[in-house]
């Protein structure tokens, strides 16, 4: 596997990327809420969105993506990544979600053999490790410090809080430097390309790792709301 890049991702790096989007892709519409923590991005169809938190730390949830079917229909897929996750990686989360790849997933349909192959190619086609620890199944870098998580229990209960989806990069799995998490329905087009990213080494490593068994997920993003978004205690994705 390729030398990781040297480069770190702080936030004002995260910052200027979301800038960037929004400034080069007229379909969204983006703005910040009243303590400036916060900005909100919403694609034209309204039926996906971002939330970007410029005041999480590297370790937790500084951006969430979520997708609907329609505009007041329940959430059918949800992302998130962490602060210290690098910028190669969340551009090529916004570039598929520039080119429309937030609604490949047929709404209520499980994830199916086709799809988590699809998923996952990159890391395949790379030799990186695939092993199965009861209901996980891991795709791991030969050098033990990156790797793609498949949590089969998750991917039955469409609407749990547990990711079935992790991609990491760190000492270990359980001592993560940045991850990304996804549901079940997240598009197999989107997370391959997330994957093709990681397995090619295009991802810098920030030096603080996140909590032990921080993979394990017990708290479920939160319902975006109706109106115009304010700072609360919940999130709005």
């Amino acid at each position: 596997m390729p030398a990781f890049a040297a480069d770190t991702a702080d936030p004002a790096d995260h910052d200027t990327l979301l800038d960037h989007f929004l400034d080069t892709h007229d379909e969204w519409a983006g703005w910040r809420t009243w303590s400036d923590d916060l900005t909100y991005a919403t694609h034209e169809s309204q039926t996906l969105r971002i939330e970007r938190d410029h005041s999480a730390p590297a370790t937790e949830t500084a951006w969430t993506v979520a997708a609907y079917q329609t505009p007041v229909s329940d959430r059918m897929w949800h992302l998130t990544a962490t602060g210290a996750t690098p910028i190669p990686m969340l551009q090529d989360l916004l570039h598929e979600l520039a080119d429309g790849h937030g609604w490949d997933t047929p709404v209520g349909q499980f994830l199916d053999e086709a799809s988590l192959i699809a998923a996952t190619q990159p890391a395949t086609d790379a030799g990186w490790k695939h092993t199965v620890e009861g209901r996980w199944m891991h795709w791991t870098a030969p050098n033990g410090e990156a790797g793609i998580q498949f949590d089969a229990f998750a991917a039955q209960r469409t609407n749990g809080v547990l990711p079935t989806w992790l991609l990491w990069a760190g000492p270990t799995i359980d001592h993560p430097t940045w991850e990304i998490a996804a549901s079940t329905r997240a598009p197999s087009t989107l997370l391959a390309g997330l994957a093709e990213t990681l397995t090619h080494g295009a991802v810098a490593r920030p030096t603080t790792p996140l909590t032990p068994n921080a993979h394990h997920h017990t708290t479920p993003p939160p319902a975006l709301p109706g109106t115009a978004a304010k700072r609360a205690n919940s999130r709005s994705l």
